[in-house]
Order: C-alpha cells, then structure tokens, then sequence
C-alpha cells in the first residue's frame, strides 16, 4: 500500500526542487537536534547536579526527586506550547512558529546556564529555573510539529517517512552532543569545580540556537502544501459555516485519533528518558558506576540511532507506518525486564548491551513516528493535531517517567518494578496501535460530513 497522500501535494504547478527539499528538510534537523540539545542538557544536569545545587536537602534521594520534579515540569509545558504553536502554524505558517520555538528555547537555556545557585539567592532560584524549565517545554512543544511538518511536507512522493526521520535524528544528535558535551566539561574540571560552574558550560551553547533561528528566518522558504492549503483557509475563515479554528476542529472531530496517538508513543518517551537520565542517575547514585563511563556508553549507544532511525524510517516507507511502529512497541514489552536485569549487573559492558538493545527498538518506532502522526491529519490541522498527540505522550511517558523510576526503586527496592512500568505502557501502545490500524481501515470519509483526516500506513 502506498503512502496516504498529502492534503495538496502534486497540485502546485511549481513543485519545490530537490535543492531546495534538501535545504529545508537540513535545516528543520539541525533545529531538532539544537533544541533537543538544549532540552537534554537540563535531564543530564538534573541527574547529576541540579539537586544539590537548587533543592538542598539532607536526603540525596530527595534532591534527586526535587530535581527530576522541574525535569518533568517542562514535559507539562510542551502541550502549551504544542497546542499555541499549532493552532497558529495551521493557520499563519510553520516556519515562524519553528523560528519563534528556537528564538525561545535559546534565551530558556542561557539563562539556566546563568542562574545563581540557591546558595546566592535563596529560594528565588528554584524558583527561577522552574520558570526557566518551562519555556524550555514551551518551546520544544513548538518546535517538533514546526520542524516536522516542514520536512514531511517537502518530502517527494513515497518518501515521506524518510524525510520525517530527519527531524527525528535530532533526538539522538541531541542525546550524543548533550553527553559529549558533558564529558568535556567534566574532563576538563575536577569534581568540585564541576558541581560549583562546570555543569553550566553546556547550557552556554545553547546561545547557538538562536543563530540558526535567524538563518531560518531569512533563508527557508514556508512548505508548499501550506501555501496551497492557505488560499482555502482563508475562504474558509470567512464563512458561517467554517470551522473557528484548527484546535476546535480537533477536539470536535478527531480527539480520539490525537488520544490514540499519545498511548501509541507514551512508552516510548518514557524508556527514552529512562535510559537517558533515570538510569543514570540509578547507575551512579544507587550502582556506585563511574559518572564519566555511563555517560560514554549512553553517548555511544545514540550514536547507533542514527542509522536505525532512517533505516526503520524508509522500510514504513515501503510496508507501512503501524507495522514498523507496532514491531517496535512489541520489543520494548519484551526487553523490558531482560534490560534491568543486565543493568542491575553493575558491569559497563552488560549495561551496554541492555540499554543498545533497549534504544534499537526505541529507534525502530521513532523512525516513522513523524511521518505516521503527520499522515493521521489533513493540512489545515495537521500541526495543532500532530504536536497534541505527540505532547500528550510526552507527558503520559518521559516527563514523568525518571520521577516514577526514583519513586518505584525507593518503593520496591528493585529495579523489576521499573521494567513492570515500562511493560504496562506497552501493553497501552499496542492496544492503541491496534486501534489506529482498524480506523486506517475504516471508510475514509467521516460520517458527520467533516473531512476526515488521511489515515496512515497500516
């Protein structure tokens, strides 16, 4: 079956040259990767240092709780900022949305880099890096439909899950240059240097973004299907009978799909963030492994993302979105407790082998997710409807998902109630796949005489 076509692709006259698809599909990655740089460098730090720096306590645990909390704080602000974007990218354009997201998140991240610690300004600091935290969400809420859309809506015919795959790069470019960062800082201070003003160094870089916000500003041009698409919403705007706004017309219409869209990924972000941060923080607080040596196994084992991410991303291409995406689910229910048991080890290279199986099966759903939410929306919703879904997993699965891990290993004692949470959300993934696949099979004109959105892949 060939992909669910796009609202009005092959309709302009002009159709975007491959020079043009391969600048704009660059730089929507690079804004990816940027931003979720920004946005991992804080779980990191959380991991590490923010909790003596910002929640004095005198349970390391419950620093650690403290600090993992205003991580999960920014996963709460993503559906804002999804939902604020959305409905004015379905309407105004993506390009300035993903411009104001990156302009966003680059002054968020300086600013935590510049922050006094609660030893210099008392309780105004934890304070501050809340607020902080959520413009980061905020931001990387706007972003990921921002820079989606204008790599799946450049993408030339039957290569849309590819294209898409581009913006999910940013994920492990992000994890892998967050980490190597990281190390560096960590390289080059001692141990107490490093808790005082070393950690500070990564989120310095994130000035960066702002830099590639401009060049996005003055040189990316807006996605052809939304310059079609944009004579009819206008028409559209003007009638009775009309629909008053993208967000209106989803949660009338397809709430169910941005629902099902969410449990589909929830396992995913939360064994993500688990692996990126909870882990860490379990190897070296609770495993008493070597901070420098877990943080190179995590940086290595992204690396691998980056080819299994495209990969997993052209076979949707060519089988189907939700068979690709369902495989994937199916691994992470199935390594789930196979992977604690190799960490509990306390061995590097056991943990090595754990977590690269674990991020394999992390990247074969990753890899058609852009292209598979973009597919469940038509063009003049897709935005407001592709960030919710995807927002909405956010919260369902990583923001909260180091908290429940510290919570779960102080609760139980063992790290089995862990895997038991990652196989419950995909047990909920799989049911919700199975859902999207019966509607891709039903009638692909809604019954109430809306349009209904294109169905994906099955």
């Amino acid at each position: 079956m060939d992909s669910a076509p796009s609202a009005t692709q092959g309709n302009s006259s002009t159709p975007p040259s491959a020079r043009n698809r391969r600048k704009v599909a660059t730089a929507a990655a690079l804004a990816s990767a940027v931003e979720w740089y920004d946005y991992f460098v804080f779980g990191i730090a959380a991991a590490l240092v923010l909790g003596d720096s910002f929640f004095p306590s005198g349970s390391e645990a419950a620093g650690v709780l403290a600090a993992f909390a205003t991580f999960a704080v920014g996963f709460l602000a993503r559906p804002v900022g999804g939902v604020i974007a959305g409905h004015l990218g379905d309407k105004r354009g993506r390009k300035p949305m993903l411009v104001l997201a990156l302009t966003v998140m680059g002054v968020a991240t300086t600013g935590i880099g510049l922050l006094p610690s609660y030893d210099s300004i008392g309780i105004a600091a934890p304070i501050l890096l809340v607020l902080l935290r959520v413009l980061q969400g905020l931001a990387v809420g706007a972003q990921w439909g921002g820079a989606m859309l204008m790599a799946t809506e450049y993408a030339p015919e039957g290569k849309r899950g590819l294209y898409g795959s581009l913006v999910q790069l940013g994920v492990p470019i992000g994890v892998v240059t967050a980490n190597s960062v990281f190390l560096v800082a960590g390289a080059v201070t001692d141990e107490r240097t490093f808790g005082s003003w070393g950690w500070r160094i990564p989120f310095f870089i994130g000035i960066l973004v702002l830099v590639l916000a401009r060049y996005i500003h003055t040189r990316v041009e807006e996605t052809p299907e939304f310059k079609a698409a944009e004579n009819e919403l206008a028409a559209a705007e003007k009638s009775a009978d009309a629909q008053r706004s993208p967000l209106g017309t989803i949660m009338r219409h397809h709430l169910g799909t941005v629902l099902l869209a969410g449990g589909s990924f929830a396992v995913n972000t939360a064994t993500f963030y688990i692996l990126i941060t909870g882990v860490l923080d379990y190897s070296t607080r609770e495993l008493h492994m070597e901070r420098t040596a877990v943080l190179t196994v995590s940086l290595l084992v992204s690396l691998t993302q980056l080819a299994l991410i495209p990969a997993s991303a052209a076979l949707s291409d060519r089988i189907g979105r939700l068979r690709v995406y369902a495989a994937g689910a199916v691994g992470l229910l199935i390594w789930a407790i196979p992977m604690f048991l190799l960490i509990d080890t306390a061995s590097l290279a056991w943990m090595a082998v754990g977590t690269f199986v674990g991020s394999c099966f992390l990247s074969i759903m990753y890899g058609p997710q852009a292209a598979l939410f973009a597919e469940l929306f038509t063009a003049e919703m897709r935005y407001t409807g592709a960030s919710l879904g995807y927002q909405i997993s956010a919260i369902l699965g990583g923001g909260l998902a180091p908290f429940v891990m510290v919570l779960l290993l102080e609760a139980t004692g063992t790290s089995m109630s862990v895997s038991a949470y990652i196989i419950g959300l995909s047990v909920i993934a799989l049911a919700s796949i199975w859902l999207l696949a019966r509607r891709a099979a039903a009638s692909r004109t809604a019954v109430d005489g809306t349009p209904k959105a294109a169905t994906a892949k099955g």
